[in-house]
């Protein structure tokens, strides 16, 4: 039999900081952690017109003992509290390198690395139900550390799904691709203008699409380039010019006596600001490199507010003196629909050893002209434990920031084995009103009458007719709901039943009578 373990979970955050709620996500169906196995190098992502419902990917070992991944995922419906672990997707294939994107629709896209006859390429999966189920593997070209983005903008490219990747792939200088109808297809790929890689992708309020990485003859800066016309289908995607941004250092891989010694150090990430505030077109860069000199690995941050022609001197963002023993890594960068940039990364600093690390944050609120104090939001892990035949927890972390606060997907080793965890941090905001859910059911602006911290309007209760809101043409359908399950079956084929669960007891039955009243009626 499986050996099984609790699951590790954290609910109230580290004294100074803002609140957190971790979940472990690979779990198996009891919730349980799978004793023996390992998870690594997660990607989330957040439907845009459900913001309850998140997905992961990770790359998933059945056995520390075994260097064979596949194409790991889970994925929650009620904001990461509680998680769905289906299994790998394409069960036996290997699968690495996880990229997950959301289309403006809903439609996850999950981006996947596999080896075919010793060629590297990468598949395409697609959800329309959350992760629950997925379609595919659709063969979409790809190679080694690819990355994607999806266009969120109102621009004339809002849809389009993009991808890059590094040297190692299919179609030696042509790196880059594009699908136009929600990723059932992509393009056959074209070059990549000075050859960035290992890096990643976005794009700006007009559609513009940036890539960056490390060129291939030079790991001592970063380069960054442009393409305006990406968006359009008739035109052949073409690069408007590559500028050159130095961090201060180089980038650290493949090292021995670091945190994570197979590995990266970290990816470089690229971010454009499409909020509607000042700091619209802001674009910025981040990474963990190493600087000439004692000291070993520093997080740094670029800014530019000309679209990319240039870019600001960098600054070390990770805060408080370093010696040369400490390591700032994984860095990874979101920027929020008010324009607040977050900025999380793995710490060696507080015990000053190279194998333990915790998690720490800093935010700014005025386009990265100055920075928070840094906290931490998760406790201290031994990175060099746990690894599955392959000496790396992976190369990189994931975040998704909104209104609020943000996810953080990322791999720890809590149980003593690498495993992924969804991070929440800051409080949560379902109906995306820039208000945190707690404050809006004290407040009176929203009901909680299931008494599950997450406001009704947000499961939609009440709604049995799935109009989008709960109203009195719902309470038809609400007494159908309660005295003929097929009846209601058969009148709204669409719409969940379990909407009539007004008082959340797991039960449809008179007790969800008065609480569906009181939900019509404000109380």
């Amino acid at each position: 039999p499986q050996r099984t373990s609790p699951a590790w979970t954290m609910d109230v955050g580290i004294a100074g900081g803002p609140p957190v709620v971790i979940r472990q996500i690979n779990v198996n169906a009891a919730g349980q952690n799978i004793v023996g196995d390992a998870a690594n190098e997660p990607s989330l992502t957040v439907d845009p017109a459900d913001p309850l419902r998140i997905i992961v990917g990770g790359r998933q070992f059945d056995a520390i003992s075994s260097n064979f991944r596949q194409a790991g995922r889970a994925y929650s419906p009620d904001g990461g509290r509680n998680w769905v672990n289906p299994g790998p997707l394409d069960a036996g294939v290997f699968r690495s390198d996880p990229v997950l994107q959301s289309l403006p629709d809903g439609r996850v896209i999950y981006y996947s690395l596999t080896i075919v006859n010793d060629v590297y390429l990468c598949d395409i999966f697609y959800s329309d139900d959350g992760g629950a189920t997925f379609a595919g593997p659709i063969p979409a070209y790809g190679g080694d550390k690819a990355w994607t983005a999806v266009d969120h903008t109102n621009s004339p490219g809002r849809g389009n799904f993009y991808a890059a990747w590094d040297y190692a792939g299919c179609c030696e200088l042509d790196r880059f691709n594009r699908s136009f109808d929600r990723g059932e297809s992509v393009e056959a790929p074209v070059p990549l203008l000075d050859s960035p890689n290992w890096g990643t992708m976005t794009i700006d309020s007009n559609g513009a699409v940036y890539v960056c990485g490390w060129p291939e003859a030079d790991r001592n800066a970063i380069v960054m380039i442009k393409s305006t016309n990406a968006r359009d289908p008739l035109e052949t995607p073409s690069w408007d010019f590559s500028r050159t941004v130095d961090l201060g250092g180089a980038i650290l891989y493949f090292r021995n006596n670091t945190p994570n010694p197979g590995g990266l150090m970290g990816q470089p990430w690229i971010v454009a600001d499409t909020s509607n505030t000042a700091t619209n077109g802001n674009l910025y860069l981040l990474c963990s490199v190493d600087p000439p000199g004692s000291r070993i690995l520093d997080l740094r941050f670029s800014r530019s507010t000309d679209g990319g022609q240039s870019w600001s001197p960098s600054i070390e963002v990770a805060g408080e003196p370093q010696n040369s023993n400490q390591y700032q890594w994984f860095g990874t960068m979101g920027v929020a629909p008010n324009g607040r940039i977050d900025i999380v990364w793995y710490d060696t600093r507080a015990a000053n050893q190279v194998n333990l690390s915790d998690v720490r944050y800093r935010y700014s609120t005025d386009g990265g002209l100055t920075f928070s104090a840094p906290v931490t939001i998760a406790p201290m892990f031994d990175s060099l434990i746990g690894w599955p035949d392959q000496n790396k927890i992976g190369d990189y972390i994931d975040i998704r920031s909104d209104r609020v606060g943000f996810y953080l997907a990322f791999s720890a080793t809590y149980n003593g084995e690498q495993d992924v965890y969804l991070a929440r941090v800051g409080d949560y905001d379902c109906n995306d009103n820039g208000i945190g859910d707690a404050a809006d059911i004290a407040a009176g602006a929203a009901t909680d009458l299931n008494a599950n911290a997450i406001p009704d309007g947000c499961e939609g209760l009440g709604d049995l007719n799935c109009s989008g809101a709960a109203n009195n043409f719902d309470i038809d359908a609400f007494v159908l709901a309660l005295i003929d399950p097929t009846g209601y079956a058969a009148a709204f084929p669409d719409c969940d039943r379990d909407r009539a669960d007004i008082n959340g007891d797991g039960q449809i039955n008179n007790f969800d009578i008065d609480p569906f009243v009181e939900l019509l009626t404000g109380g």
